[in-house]
């Protein structure tokens, strides 16, 4: 199986939405991430599941952990990674998003790791080329292997999610992220709460499988695991809060605020941080608390997980190329 040496059935070309999974796809994804995880965490990272293999990392959007972490991932696979960056490409003279996957498709592309500003764009790519499409965030729609690595780093430290308590907290609004991870969580067992400004909560956002909540202190209670958002101020309108300032009194995530959670409570965020302002630098950085830094490690394992399996589908469905 060029080098891989799994032997699941995962059933999907393509990872856009975490609608598209069910419970036994998130746990072939972990077992696969915690099997990698294992191994890069040896001197012999490098193996060959996707030798032969092309990823393109398509990114209109800027990223650092992101795709620094599917280059990464991808190239410890074995595979030939390309990063796109639409700033240096035909895209900035006008070339639509179909003409440059088209384009790229032409070239033998095998899988095509898409973030854009525009909801549903994945899908979009994944409807114009046989290559394996994953999702790396559209728009404020999804961001499907955020809420996976997330889930992954909480099942690690909690044993499970079934019958835990997970708060998101923040710019609910904006956050491809909280929908994802809301899917996710539910999909998983936990029970699932919201927290925001009034003016950063989504209308509907009730409807989604989470309690709501204005009000920190109460939403924190009896949580096992709380999670921050950023404030996303290029995608912000007008004024949504008065100050980042009022804002870290009210939402931001503090030790102290933390013990009107469960006793061993962890806190998460997806980054880039905005210390002070989401969360106190000391929550931040305490060992014993905070997760956010494993979340960055064990990523790039899952996001490894994510390219070994839909790469084996894609070698199959283009006729056991390279």
């Amino acid at each position: 199986m060029s080098g891989s040496d799994f032997a699941y059935d995962f059933p999907h070309r393509n990872l856009l939405s975490i609608a598209d999974l069910n419970p036994l796809d998130a746990e072939i994804l972990f077992s696969r991430a915690s099997h990698w995880l294992e191994a890069i965490r040896t001197a012999n990272r490098k193996k060959d599941a996707l030798k032969g293999l092309t990823q393109i990392n398509l990114f209109f959007e800027p990223s650092t952990r992101t795709q620094a972490s599917f280059e990464i991932a991808g190239k410890r696979l074995g595979a030939d990674v390309v990063n796109f960056s639409a700033a240096s490409s035909s895209a900035k003279k006008g070339e639509s998003l179909a003409d440059t996957v088209r384009n790229l498709a032409a070239m033998q592309a095998d899988i095509l790791v898409v973030r854009h500003p525009a909801a549903g764009a994945a899908a979009h790519v994944a409807a114009l080329t046989n290559a394996a499409v994953v999702n790396a965030g559209d728009g404020m729609h999804e961001h499907p292997t955020q809420a996976l690595l997330d889930a992954f780093a909480l099942t690690r430290r909690l044993g499970g999610l079934g019958g835990r308590r997970v708060l998101i907290v923040g710019d609910i609004l904006h956050s491809r992220v909280a929908r994802s991870n809301v899917q996710l969580l539910n999909l998983l067992g936990a029970e699932v709460r919201l927290c925001a400004p009034p003016t950063l909560t989504p209308v509907g956002a009730a409807g989604w499988g989470a309690q709501v909540f204005t009000r920190l202190d109460e939403a924190l209670e009896g949580c096992d695991a709380v999670m921050a958002l950023r404030l996303q101020r290029e995608r912000m309108a007008g004024g949504l809060i008065p100050s980042e300032r009022e804002y870290f009194r009210f939402w931001g995530l503090t030790h102290k605020r933390l013990d009107a959670a469960a006793p061993d409570a962890v806190v998460m965020h997806p980054g880039p941080m905005n210390r002070g302002v989401e969360i106190d630098g000391a929550l931040a950085d305490d060992e014993a608390r905070s997760l956010i830094l494993d979340q960055v490690e064990v990523g790039a394992a899952l996001r490894m997980a994510v390219l070994e399996l839909l790469g084996e589908n894609a070698r199959k469905h283009n006729g056991g190329r390279a």
